[in-house]
């Protein structure tokens, strides 16, 4: 009776033992279940952060974009005329702008023919083929207009003068800029046949 007693006891123990040696082991998936939301958690965090970086670069590139509106705007602003010193207080004068294919010069004199303001696309900051745009013909012309205007002046008597590229543009500059025009001629010399013209480029 004793061999029969021994077979079934070990039965029981390792039975109870095997649930046991489960239930610990389901404890600790159970555990590693739980911290998985929280490694997501901040997977999260710098996906909310990008939209914040776009709206602060959106306004700088909306800033670059105003700079490019303001520096290519037709529009000229009035100047704010300032007496020069020892200023003659002129009233009406004359506008000679020589315009060439390489350079545009605006000399600003009284009816008498003393300089009252003049200036040049390499004064004004332009270098090499630069000198030769309408662009730098509008700025000439602004910066021969604020020196008169310092004077006094008023109103303008335009001589034009050459076959370049800032005729328009100077005389436009020259309206815009507050001044009134009276007068606008074109005194371009004509050859009666007389030199020979240089030789065209081959482009």
């Amino acid at each position: 009776m004793a061999e029969p007693e021994n077979p079934t006891n070990p039965i029981p123990e390792e039975s109870k033992k095997e649930p046991k040696a489960t239930a610990p082991a389901a404890e600790p998936q159970q555990g590693d279940k739980a911290p998985a939301p929280k490694a997501e958690a901040p997977a999260k965090a710098p996906g909310t952060k990008k939209p914040a970086r776009q709206k602060k670069e959106q306004p700088a590139a909306a800033a670059g974009a105003s700079e490019n509106l303001s520096l290519s705007a037709d529009d000229v602003e009035k100047p704010k005329v300032v007496k020069a010193k020892g200023s003659k207080n002129v009233y009406s004068g004359i506008a000679h702008v020589l315009s060439t294919f390489n350079n545009t010069i605006v000399t600003i004199t009284d009816m008498k023919g003393d300089v009252i303001g003049w200036s040049s696309a390499g004064k004004v900051g332009f270098k090499g083929s630069r000198k030769s745009t309408a662009y730098a013909a509008q700025m000439v012309a602004q910066d021969a207009s604020r020196q008169a205007m310092g004077h006094g002046l008023k109103e303008v008597e335009v001589l034009v003068r050459g076959p370049g590229a800032g005729r328009e543009s100077a005389v436009r500059a020259l309206q815009a800029i507050g001044l009134d025009l009276t007068v606008i001629r074109d005194v371009t010399p004509v050859p009666h046949n007389g030199c020979r013209p240089p030789k065209q480029r081959r482009v």
